[in-house]
């Protein structure tokens, strides 16, 4: 994670103890027996078809598509990503054991995973590489749009490697169809509506497709808008012509719209497609109640496969995408600092024949991009980075099991060249070779049960911002400068999982040790700037911003987390059931400490331990979910920052699916309604930047109904 502490003159709250949940996490996990990571195949076995899908592979875990993965993988579709979708990729995820979000209001929000974000987790569309700027700050959202998405995949851990050095913490994959992967066979399609109470959400996508085998079509696309977001406290607002005091989270409001075309051609031995897909969106800020930002995301992608091109060689698989990316940052309307990133990706792999007993993927990849930030408050100057990369994956399946080997090398230019509206931007240029490499193991040690463990060494480059920014931000309330002597950021990651798979019973259980030499964050100097860069003024009638410099330290992150089923009743169960439906019980947790070597102070904006249960009753046509998940105090914080209380926040859902005619073709209708904070639980995110330097800034948000209906035809 990014290492920010807030600004020191800044009080903290009282401290709170630490829970005893940690204990009781250990002690939960450890009552049930360990279980499988949920592969895509599984997910596919526990929810009904609500309509057309994608093939299931999982393509992050694996580029062999394997069902058995060494590395924890967690694959969110159908009726999960209904459940669970919100209106940032953040906030969809939180929650998932090793996940959680930098949460910076409900329209910006990155995940977290294993205490690490910002450009230590790589998001990924399709496998490909997304150009935005929400590593850069926590209040630029990430161009993706949860409603119109297929599948989602969380690869957690060291086995990510093949994705680059900016994947050290892991990979979110979000899939959709907007290239064909597969013929198709006529027209199908499906529609999504929703309506909220908490936000006054009205939200709504629709996907045509039809073909043949031989060709594919595709559109889709999707509006979606909000007011401000309901919170169980009354909050002050300084937003021209609103409230000055209201229980909403002060200029939260958002409009966003999107879509996209694209096709496929298809013949014997592969395919080849293409697609556009734009995204716009205008959003409050939250932190500053007259600051919205308008952004907008065009993304051109071109994908294919062949099958057998030569001997040797089972498939070579290759994708291409260019993104433009810009918003610009308004102040009562008046536009301010544009932040515009333009870049390519390209991503080449050659699936080789079974040789030695080894099944593998070899591949290349290359990625450029130009970042410019203009106005009074660019903090980075313009720059441009490339990097190049070899990378191979190999496996050896066992009679006990299977090993699995990746490296990964890249050679990484990032230049600066200034500014011309300030002269206080470093101008050079760095070179850096980033490597890497990964071990891991799969131990059968009997039909139920199985052991996986992980050992990686990854390096990686620091970005432009690490090296260059000289500038007040206003979304951290900080002076951030670089530092251009900065080196390769180094770890080494160690992880052993345990799993146990019976019937309708399974769980899983992973523990973890990250080291980090060289771990580039932000520290605090103790010096004061004004906004014209005059260090420690003597007038202290002037506004200054605290000095944070990124700077190398060392680092160390330790964690455990697991998840659990027990099927209560139903086929497989405890007990039979008979006619009265499934009952599971859904168990989750994890826990991650992360501390500064150098001084073993805690590093800031970690989330505590947390615990979670749901009942989900399936009995034909209809599903009920219902549970909560708890957060404990979070008092492990830098001596400058604010702990958090601990809190329960109650959820639950209802659905109900019945398929009718309608001209002739099959129409599959999924009713749903869910209920999120039932009790109105006044909460504040541990992990947010908000919390701990404007508290009670932007609390999470209070008890909100949705209902909706999904129809696929």
């Amino acid at each position: 994670m990014t290492y920010l502490p807030p600004a020191a003159r800044l009080a903290r709250l009282p401290s709170i103890r630490p829970s005893l949940l940690q204990l009781a996490c250990l002690s939960l996990i450890a009552s049930v027996p360990m279980a499988q990571a949920q592969t895509s195949s599984e997910a596919a076995t526990q929810a009904t078809p609500s309509g057309p899908s994608l093939r299931e592979v999982t393509v992050t875990g694996n580029p062999l598509g394997a069902a058995e993965l060494t590395v924890p993988v967690t694959v969110l579709q159908r009726d999960d990503l209904t459940e669970r979708a919100r209106g940032t990729l953040g906030e969809t995820l939180d929650g998932t054991p090793g996940v959680s979000s930098t949460y910076f209001g409900p329209n910006a929000s990155r995940p977290i995973i294993r205490g690490l974000d910002g450009d230590r987790i790589r998001v990924l569309n399709n496998g490909g590489a997304t150009v935005d700027a929400s590593a850069l700050s926590f209040d630029h959202a990430v161009p993706l749009e949860p409603i119109t998405v297929d599948r989602i995949e969380v690869l957690r851990g060291p086995g990510a490697l093949q994705y680059g050095g900016s994947a050290v913490g892991g990979v979110v994959n979000v899939i959709d169809n907007r290239i064909p992967r597969e013929p198709l066979d006529g027209v199908t399609g499906k529609v999504d509506l929703g309506l909220a109470s908490g936000n006054k959400e009205r939200s709504a996508a629709a996907m045509v497709e039809g073909g043949n085998d031989r060709y594919a079509l595709h559109v889709d696309g999707f509006k979606r808008r909000t007011g401000d977001v309901n919170v169980p406290v009354s909050l002050p607002c300084e937003k021209t012509g609103a409230s000055p005091q209201a229980s909403r989270i002060c200029n939260s409001a958002s409009d966003a719209q999107g879509g996209s075309v694209g096709g496929s051609l298809f013949w014997d031995k592969g395919y080849l497609g293409a697609s556009a897909a734009t995204y716009q969106t205008t959003y409050g800020t939250v932190a500053e109640d007259n600051v919205t930002i308008g952004m907008r995301s065009n993304r051109y992608a071109l994908e294919g496969e062949w099958r057998y091109p030569v001997a040797f060689i089972q498939s070579l698989k290759g994708q291409f995408s260019h993104s433009d990316y810009a918003h610009t940052e308004y102040e009562s309307g008046v536009a301010g600092t544009r932040f515009t990133n333009q870049g390519n990706d390209f991503r080449l792999e050659a699936r080789h024949e079974r040789f030695a007993g080894l099944d593998g993927v070899i591949g290349l990849q290359a990625e450029t991009g130009r970042f410019a930030a203009l106005g009074d408050e660019a903090f980075a100057p313009m720059s441009r980075s490339s990097s190049q990369a070899l990378f191979i994956h190999e496996e050896l399946p066992t009679a006990w099991g299977k090993l699995s080997a990746g490296a990964r090398t890249e050679s990484v230019t990032v230049r600066s060249l200034g500014s011309a509206e300030t002269a206080r931007f470093e101008s050079g240029e760095r070179r850096f070779n980033p490597h890497s490499a990964a071990l891991g193991a799969l131990v059968k040690l009997s039909p139920a049960w199985q052991m996986t463990g992980n050992l990686a060494y990854t390096e990686r480059a620091p970005k432009d911002y690490e090296l260059f920014a000289n500038g007040p931000h206003m979304a951290t309330v900080a002076w951030e400068t670089g530092d251009s002597s900065l080196g390769k950021e180094r770890s080494t990651s160690a992880e052993l999982g345990l799993q146990w798979k019976q019937g309708a019973h399974k769980a899983s259980v992973n523990a973890y040790q990250t080291r980090f030499r060289n771990f580039i964050g932000l520290l605090a100097t103790g010096d004061q700037l004004t906004a014209d860069g005059q260090r420690n003024p003597s007038d202290s009638s002037l506004t200054t911003y605290p000095e944070y410099r990124y700077s190398g330290i060392r680092a160390r992150f330790t964690g455990l987390e697991g998840n659990a089923t027990v099927r209560l009743m139903g086929p497989g169960g405890l007990q039979a059931g008979g006619s009265a439906g499934a009952l599971d019980l859904l168990l989750r947790g994890d826990l991650v400490r992360a501390i500064n070597a150098d001084t073993l102070d805690p590093l800031p904006r970690i989330a505590p331990a947390r615990l979670g249960a749901s009942l989900a009753w399936t009995r034909g046509p209809w599903s009920l979910r219902g549970g909560f998940d708890h957060s404990a105090a979070q008092a492990r914080v830098p001596s400058d920052s604010r702990a958090t209380s601990a809190y329960t926040l109650w959820n639950a859902m209802g659905s109900y699916k019945t398929t009718a005619r309608v001209g002739g073709q099959t129409t599959q209708m999924l009713w749903y309604a869910r209920l999120d904070n039932l009790t109105n639980q006044l909460a504040y995110s541990a992990t947010s930047i908000l919390t701990t330097t404007a508290f009670p800034k932007a609390p999470l948000p209070g008890r909100s109904l949705k209902v909706g209906l999904q129809i696929a035809f």
